[in-house]
């Protein structure tokens, strides 16, 4: 069984991913936690009823499309934590460089309470109603190291690489469930991800890109980077379900390829420094950034000589808060690059001197692929100020360039260099992605949307700018228009609005003593449970109440901050767990008391095994100057190592903890130059050979006073004339119509799902497809290809269309079977006779957590646990056996022998050729032997070999039988019986 839904993207404006894979005995996969720009909480309530189910997750791209929502998960979801996750390694990396940029530019991706929520939270505060309900008030956000121990329980991969992942405790078993990466081209670590679970072979491949850039491979369908094949590979091939992204189905590639894409980029971009004007890009800040960056670094090096190029005396900027990491890191994964990447550092580090597109690189010889020396980085706004005021020696303005987060304009540098560039008509915007319309009906759009339907409306008409060939280039004016730039500002809460937060944290902790986990298991670090599957499922139960899980499952992350924080607990709330909590308390009155109350909280873990024994942590290893180098990124280690003088210890909503320092009482922060940050922060510490001196004339940087404790957001709108030119240079590296046309009918699915992309190019793409898929097969109609559109929401069964059955088999037929190898895979047939057995399970009230019951009273409980223990289940299991001797000798007069297996072409010819043979192709599909033997295989498997009719013992005969000899060879024969 498999059945597919979408949470998010399918049919939709909206970039953000989110999909949903259940397959046989409930196993769920859970495939991206993507947002967008409107971090819209409500967009995540159908993943938060989810996740209690889940048994792994998977992600494929570091971008906010597709991992923006994991932090929040990490922290405000309970079993978030738990669940096993896998990625590749850049996508690890990269992602947390884009969540820590996210979280540290905007108040907008921290948690807004909904504010249903707070209505509860505020009836004893009558007076603050109307006021509570027009305000947003914010949890915490995850801090930089929150969001690195979040990363850090993510298990990374390797491309091509199979793996059997972990179950989640709570989720049934995976049964040989297998998961492999492949290259997807559109960002770097970009993931195919290929599932097989029994009869299902699974191909998820949202947003790829096959064609070959300046950094990243092209996908790995048809080999990859110098694969070059003319099909797609095994594993790829054949899928029983295909989940492909429609989005850019209707979109035609640039003829020319990357070069002339790359090319109008730079003309673009000449065409305004070259007046002394800026051109802004906006793009994210960890994924596709790293193509951006790369070509432009290198147009630098390579015109830096040329005294007539406008880049010679052109700035070259790239803004974004944690740029620094994010480079580091991409110096560090080169092997994840295209091959020409590597040649070039392979040649750099030879000694060796590299070309680029046949010229010399000028002042940038010797210099590593993101060795950047024109690029400068850009990580605070006042930097971004110094850079835009920027002249030369005679006080006249230079032409700059600036790369900036985000693509959306919404919450990067972007939109503050968009601010002050929009009076002047020499400057440019260059949009390099068709920006989604993310926002609800009636709400307005993006910045990035609107600036994307002027530029596709062009009422004001385009300017007169032509490149170095004298072809046009298309930039729109703006005309003046006005647009609204909104900010988002954290204000710390005070009056009623405080005492209503307030109230909810308590309501919250009231909630929590219900959660089914709130006893001593809450204790066990995230982490821990992964790795030591807790066996107290069976009595998690007891004690629930079925009408508070929902609402004690939302609010168990904030207890385990609360937990972490060491806010104050009353004894009441803490109820039984005061054994555990409280020194020095030994005894608890349970009289009166019901249920779990009444019990020690004692948890009991399970160590897990595998085939070599118990699993071993590497990190309770360390040597102690080893442990404080990895601490930071030990999702494990969080609060081990803390004194005695700071566990526990409250502080003042004003109090600031600065790394190992004491309290620092009403401190307003101040932004540290970049020499002293490096000490606290790893990923910083070569950041200062890019900035060239940028804060060589500030001291210490007044920053706006950063709100510590619980506070609300406010919004700001300022409207802005923009005068600016506006142009579109395709650099979304996505698959076009072309190569969905082409891949699609020769991977061969059986079932084709769409989804991320709009509800137009959505059906459009499956009506091409059906007819595609129909040409390919031949003899059925279009209706019988199934080709699936879901909605969000709607669940599709993509179960493949097999007839299997699960049966137990005698120990007298296992002796009897001679299994033959196919591939991976053996087979035999098998001639036995079924019969049906009984056989009795045991069932628990643990097994399944969503199954459990509120017990009223020690009655109750006591008859409720007796029913439990005394109920069974009858099921009949199939049985093969042996034939009796009198069915033996009947059964295989009849049994015919199998031919299983599927021949190539490709492999035919050579085999052929091998034996002196001659073969070529002739049109699609046919191979003819000996210019005399033709061999055709149909859509549906069959092979056809047809000859000459010659007579007995000629030339032809003998290449035919040849043929047929060698046919059979590379198929399985299986006899019958």
């Amino acid at each position: 069984m498999f059945t597919f839904c979408s949470l998010q993207g399918a049919q939709s404006e909206s970039s953000a991913s989110q999909s949903l894979l259940e397959l046989d005995g409930g196993v769920k996969v859970l495939i991206d936690v993507g947002w967008d720009e409107s971090f819209d909480v409500a967009k995540l309530k159908e993943l938060e009823k989810q996740v209690p189910t889940l048994s792994i997750i998977l992600l494929t791209h570091a971008t906010v499309a597709h991992l923006a929502a994991f932090a929040h998960c990490c922290k405000h979801f309970p079993l978030f934590t738990r669940i096993p996750i896998y990625a590749t390694t850049p996508v690890i990396s990269l992602g947390r460089t884009l969540l820590q940029d996210l979280y540290s530019s905007t108040p907008l991706a921290s948690t807004i309470i909904p504010r249903e929520a707070l209505s509860e939270a505020s009836y004893s505060y009558p007076q603050s109603n109307s006021t509570t309900q027009d305000s947003d008030i914010l949890l915490q956000p995850p801090t930089n190291q929150e969001i690195a121990s979040y990363f850090a329980l993510i298990h990374p991969l390797k491309y091509s690489q199979p793996h059997q992942p972990l179950a989640s405790p709570f989720s049934p078993p995976l049964n040989g469930l297998t998961i492999t990466a492949y290259n997807a081209g559109h960002t770097l670590g970009g993931t195919i991800w290929h599932i097989q679970h029994g009869l299902e072979s699974i191909v998820y491949a949202v947003d790829w890109n096959q064609a070959r850039e300046n950094v990243l491979a092209g996908a790995a369908w048809l080999g990859g980077a110098g694969g070059g094949g003319a099909e797609v590979i095994e594993q790829l091939r054949k899928p029983t379900a295909l989940i492909c992204s429609s989005r850019g189905a209707e979109r035609v590639a640039l003829p020319g390829g990357r070069a002339k894409r790359d090319e109008l980029l730079l003309d673009m971009i000449k065409s305004s420094v070259g007046k002394g004007g800026v051109a802004l890009i906006p793009t994210d800040s960890s994924a596709r950034v790293l193509e951006l960056a790369y070509l432009l670094e290198h147009a630098w090096r390579a015109e830096n000589a040329d005294e007539d190029s406008p880049l010679r005396t052109a700035k070259l900027y790239l803004a974004s808060n944690n740029i620094g990491a994010t480079v580091r890191y991409a110096r560090s994964m080169l092997e994840w690059m295209d091959d020409g990447i590597i040649r070039e550092f392979e040649a750099l580090a030879g000694g060796q001197q590299p070309k680029q597109d046949g010229e010399q690189a000028g002042k940038g010889l010797g210099s590593g692929p993101f060795d950047f020396k024109f690029l400068r980085l850009l990580e605070r706004k006042g930097q971004i100020d110094r850079a835009l005021n920027e002249t030369d020696n005679l006080g006249r303005s230079v032409g700059k360039v600036i790369l900036a987060s985000d693509s959306s304009m919404e919450w990067g540098f972007s939109k503050e260099v968009l601010r002050r560039i929009t009076d002047d008509k020499r400057n440019l915007v260059i949009l390099t992605e068709k920006a989604s319309h993310a926002r609800e009906s009636g709400l307005a759009c993006s910045i990035a949307r609107t600036l994307w339907t002027w530029w596709e409306e062009r009422q004001d008409g385009l300017a007169l700018e032509t490149n170095t060939n004298g072809d046009p280039l298309e930039q729109v004016y703006s005309g003046g228009k006005e647009i609204q730039i909104r900010d988002a500002k954290r204000v710390a809460l005070e009056g009623n609005d405080l005492a209503v937060y307030q109230q909810f944290l308590a309501t919250q902790r009231q909630l929590q003593t219900t959660l089914l986990n709130g006893g001593a298991a809450t204790l066990e670090s995230s982490a821990d449970v992964v790795d030591d599957a807790s066996s107290d499922s069976s009595s998690d139960s007891e004690g629930s109440e079925t009408e508070q899980q929902g609402k004690a499952l939302n609010i168990s992350a904030t207890m385990g901050q609360a937990n972490r924080k060491k806010i104050g607990l009353s004894d009441e709330d803490l109820g039984i767990n005061v054994l555990l909590r409280r020194k020095g308390i030994h005894d608890y009155d349970v009289r009166g008391k019901k249920g779990r109350e009444k019990m020690f909280p004692m948890a009991i873990r399970r160590k897990r095994n595998d085939d070599f024994g118990e699993l071993i942590r590497p990190e309770d290893f360390l040597r102690a100057e080893e442990r404080e180098e990895t601490d930071p990124q030990d999702a494990r280690q969080e609060g081990k190592y803390e004194t005695k003088d700071t566990l526990g210890k409250k502080r003042k909503w004003d109090d600031i903890v600065v790394p190992g320092d004491k309290l620092v009482p009403n401190g307003g922060l101040k932004r540290q130059q970049i020499g002293e940050r490096t000490k606290f922060d790893p990923d910083l510490s070569d950041l200062s050979d890019f900035t060239h001196g940028l804060d060589d004339e500030s001291g210490l940087e007044e920053t706006e006073e950063e709100i510590i404790g619980p506070s609300r957001l406010v919004y700001t709108t300022q409207t802005v004339s923009v005068n600016l030119r506006l142009a579109f240079v395709d650099f979304a590296g996505l698959h076009d119509k072309r190569s969905l046309q082409m891949l699609i009918p020769l991977i061969q699915p059986r079932k084709l799902i769409l989804v991320s992309g709009m509800k137009e190019e959505t059906l459009a793409l499956a009506s091409e497809c059906r007819k595609l898929l129909v040409a390919q097969v031949g003899g059925v109609s279009e209706s019988a290809i199934d080709v699936y559109t879901p909605e969000i929401g709607a669940v599709v069964n993509a179960s493949v269309d097999t007839n299997a059955w699960v049966v137990k088999l005698t120990d007298a037929l296992v002796k009897r079977i001679r299994w033959q190898k196919v591939k991976d895979l053996g087979i035999v047939t098998v001639t036995g006779r079924l019969a049906s057995q009984n056989r009795a399970i045991e069932t628990k009230s643990g097994d399944n957590n969503m199954t459990q019951e509120s017990l009223k009273g020690e009655d109750e409980e006591s008859q409720a646990q007796e029913a439990i223990d005394a109920e069974k289940v009858q099921t009949k299991t199939p049985t093969l056996d042996v034939l009796p001797s009198s069915m033996a000798s009947a059964t295989r007069s009849v049994a015919q022998p199998l031919h299983v297996g599927d021949l190539r072409l490709a492999d035919l010819r050579k085999i052929m050729q091998s034996s002196g043979h001659t073969a070529e192709f002739r049109g699609e599909g046919t191979l003819l032997i000996d210019g005399s033997v033709i061999v055709r295989k149909t859509g549906t498997g069959r092979i056809e070999v047809e000859s000459m009719g010659a007579t007995g013992g000629s030339f032809e005969s003998n290449t035919f039988y040849a043929v047929r000899g060698k046919i059979y060879e590379g198929l399985a024969v299986v006899a019958g019986g």
